[in-house]
């Protein structure tokens, strides 16, 4: 056990050593959570106060068991209740408050077999905190995702029924490669049959999808994630042409896939190439580079870029120029 762990994890660390070998010695158990004899005597106390029935038998056979009056309940999830915690996990749900949703259901049976004082504090934090929900985040159905993580592991192609950001619906055959969640959207990398070619498609809006005969091979090599964000920097309404004065090495790590290529220019410099659809968040995003920069096209990006210098420029024009900076 580690010297950072508080006597709660370790009382329940003890609990579970019990509970997995009954009649185990202090000594034993100390030894195990690598602490005294006599810590682990009182982390055996915790227990006690909390209502849990540990008791010692003395003698050569003697040790710690657990009474009969200990009943924890079992932790059985369905299959609805387990892919809402996972999918919690991946992209930061914030309904873990609400006892009629997957993830809120499947917490509280974890609060539930928690020892009372563990428990109510656990229950004081669910209830208290109250966190900033993602205005941003697109949670599809559950069901639906465990069908193309399904197909995606069987290589099995699908037909989607989807609904675009228009509203307009139509079905798709795909041979769906990957499930991607970046920044809180969930999409399916995939090649369309009916596009002939490889597309990224949003997973809330499939409206439905039903496992057709046909199976498929997944290119070799595939990089799920780095595909996906090579996909997304490309396709849209306006082109971004860029001179980052500096070697690729250097750039690389700054640059996020979803901007385009970034490719040597020459040795000093690189050339970044990708398209967007909203160019006041690409010229933000260029703000953020650690060296010169020269935006050679096109010419909506670079009509934001001026206006988001000017408005820059006018946010400190009145401000001293030996003003101190702010405390932290």
């Amino acid at each position: 056990m580690t010297p950072e762990a508080s006597p709660t994890a370790r009382a329940l660390m003890a609990l579970e050593l019990v509970q997995a070998s009954p009649g185990i010695t202090a000594d034993r158990l100390a030894d195990k959570l690598g602490v005294s004899e006599r810590a682990a005597r009182r982390y055996v106390g915790i227990l006690r106060e909390a209502g849990i029935p540990i008791e010692s038998v003395r003698g050569p056979y003697g040790g710690y068991r657990v009474g009969r009056g200990l009943r924890l309940p079992p932790l059985v999830f369905s299959a609805t209740e387990a892919l809402g915690l996972v999918m919690a996990v991946l992209d930061g749900h914030h309904d873990a408050g609400d006892p009629t949703s997957a993830v809120g259901s499947a917490l509280g049976k974890i609060v539930r077999a928690l020892p009372e004082p563990v428990a109510a504090q656990a229950e004081a934090v669910r209830r208290a905190t109250a966190p900033a929900p993602d205005r941003g985040a697109a949670r599809p159905d559950p069901q639906t995702t465990t069908e193309l993580v399904r197909a995606s592991s069987e290589h099995r192609r699908v037909r989607l029924r989807y609904r675009s950001e228009a509203g307009v619906e139509r079905d798709l055959d795909v041979d769906p490669w990957a499930v991607v969640v970046r920044h809180s959207r969930w999409y399916l990398l995939c090649w369309s049959h009916t596009s002939d070619g490889r597309r990224a498609y949003r997973i809330d809006r499939v409206r439905g999808l039903d496992l057709l005969a046909e199976t498929f091979v997944p290119p070799a090599d595939l990089d799920p994630v780095a595909t996906l964000e090579e996909h997304l920097a490309v396709g849209w309404d306006y082109s971004v042409e860029v001179i980052i004065e500096a070697p690729l090495d250097t750039v690389a790590r700054h640059v996020s896939r979803n901007l385009g290529r970034l490719e040597p220019a020459d040795a000093d410099t690189c050339r970044l190439t990708g398209t967007t659809s909203n160019p006041w968040w690409y010229a933000e995003q260029l703000t953020a580079l650690p060296v010169a920069f020269r935006i050679l096209g096109g010419p909506e990006i670079r009509h934001t870029a001026q206006a988001l210098g000017r408005r820059l420029l006018a946010a400190v024009e009145d401000t001293p120029t030996d003003a101190a900076p702010p405390s932290g």
